[in-house]
């Protein structure tokens, strides 16, 4: 199989509304494309959310390959195609966790939310909006930070634009547990901005 690393910078642009669509299983086609698919589709999302876990940008790559790696052998096993997605974002979640938790690295760390903050500012605003959109944003994610671990998950995942189902599958948690903690969430975000 080939290597997936299509390039070696971290350059995660947030995702658009003119994404393609995330695909299933694609009939007739070889599993080698398909994993290469889903990789094209998935990399971004999958390297913003387990960065978010707190993993250093090497080793998020490292996992993302994993993940890729072991999906291909999910699927020569014959495995479920059902929501392969979910299935991703589950396998790079424990991973991410574990690698978390076994390595603790203290490596300078890409924070996927702070450094966007100057980055995606209008340049055609004044230096006080500017200023004010910044201080906006470093409130907001002072308030994610805030959050108990399980819940900044549940948003980082549906910010990554899973469903609720998906990322009910990918923590191991109840929908009903899902939607409890977005709802939390989302309030909290809400009171302060």
């Amino acid at each position: 199989m080939p290597v997936l690393m299509r390039d070696s910078t971290i350059e995660l642009p947030y995702p658009s509304a003119t994404d393609a669509p995330l695909s299933a299983a694609v009939p007739g086609i070889p599993i080698e494309e398909e994993v290469m698919l889903l990789f094209d589709q998935l990399r971004n999302r999958l390297l913003r959310y387990v960065l978010s876990l707190g993993v250093c940008a090497h080793d998020g790559e490292d996992i993302i390959q994993e993940v890729f790696l072991s999906l291909f052998r999910h699927l020569q096993l014959g495995r479920s195609r059902a929501n392969l997605r979910g299935w991703v974002f589950r396998v790079a979640h424990n991973l991410a966790l574990k690698y978390r938790n076994g390595k603790r690295r203290q490596q300078v760390r890409m924070d996927p939310d702070s450094s966007l903050v100057e980055i995606h500012l209008d340049p055609a605003t004044n230096p006080e909006e500017q200023l004010a959109e910044i201080q906006r944003q470093r409130r907001l994610l002072a308030i994610v930070r805030a959050l108990p671990e399980q819940d900044q998950w549940c948003l980082y995942l549906r910010a990554e634009g899973l469903r609720y189902r998906e990322i009910a599958r990918a923590l191991e948690m109840s929908l009903g547990a899902v939607s409890n903690s977005l709802a939390r969430s989302i309030a909290r975000l809400e009171r302060a901005g």
